[in-house]
């Protein structure tokens, strides 16, 4: 009972994470419901049929969110989301239909391996981190420790989400391979995406990114390829 009693505080803030994550998914599928629309694109058509035929399901749930940044999403119940932002790029010529189709089987990715339900426990996880760190370095380091506290969840929770990207990548490359259009496409993108978003190199420590650099990401598709091929 005495131990319960001790650790009843940071169960508390255990569940309250949860809690808060919670509610912020249900917020934020109601804000992409009511904000999106179904893609619907003659040409891109034939692509997202041969992924769904490689992964053999019924259908797949992909979606056009209306805002003007460039970005894939993959929603807490499954869907997939393109942004308004990444259409107008490729209606124009700048991005083409396989290097949208390597972004949705991306996100594709985020879904299969199970990424939304882990950001949950490692929301609350990061939460307890942070009080922890923030009491035991704010005794030690006056002021400047919840400062450190917050710099090490922020790396912590970095570390991770590019870890989901890593794997999210692995699994879009093996899903393109599969349906027959090949990992070269998401390499393209990834060699023009910084310049078509206006990323800025080195303008974040890359250990607080929360995806991994640009080049890292493409040595890994190229090791996993060439590991697939038995080179």
């Amino acid at each position: 009972m005495v131990l319960l009693l001790r650790l009843l505080p940071f169960l508390l803030l255990i569940a309250g994470g949860l809690v808060m994550w919670h509610f912020s998914a249900r917020a934020t599928m109601r804000k992409l419901t009511a904000e999106s629309r179904p893609l619907n694109d003659t040409r891109l058509a034939p692509y997202l049929e041969r992924l769904r035929t490689a992964l053999g399901v019924e259908r797949l749930p992909v979606f056009v969110y209306e805002i003007p940044q460039v970005n894939g999403l993959a929603a807490p119940d499954g869907r997939v989301f393109l942004t308004e932002g990444f259409m107008e790029l490729y209606r124009a010529g700048k991005v083409s239909p396989e290097e949208l189709t390597s972004v949705i089987a991306h996100e594709i990715g985020h879904v299969a391996r199970g990424h939304a339900k882990r950001r949950m426990l490692d929301f609350s996880g990061q939460n307890l981190l942070r009080v922890l760190l923030a009491g035991v370095l704010g005794r030690f380091i006056p002021f400047i420790g919840p400062w450190i506290a917050n710099l090490i969840t922020a790396a912590v929770a970095a570390k991770l989400s590019q870890k989901d990207e890593y794997e999210a990548d692995e699994f879009a490359s093996a899903l393109l391979i599969k349906a027959g259009v090949g990992a070269e496409p998401q390499l393209s993108l990834f060699e023009k995406l910084d310049a078509l978003t206006g990323a800025r190199a080195g303008a974040t420590p890359a250990w607080l990114l929360s995806h991994p650099a640009t080049e890292a990401r493409m040595r890994a598709i190229r090791s996993n390829v060439a590991r697939w091929n038995g080179a």
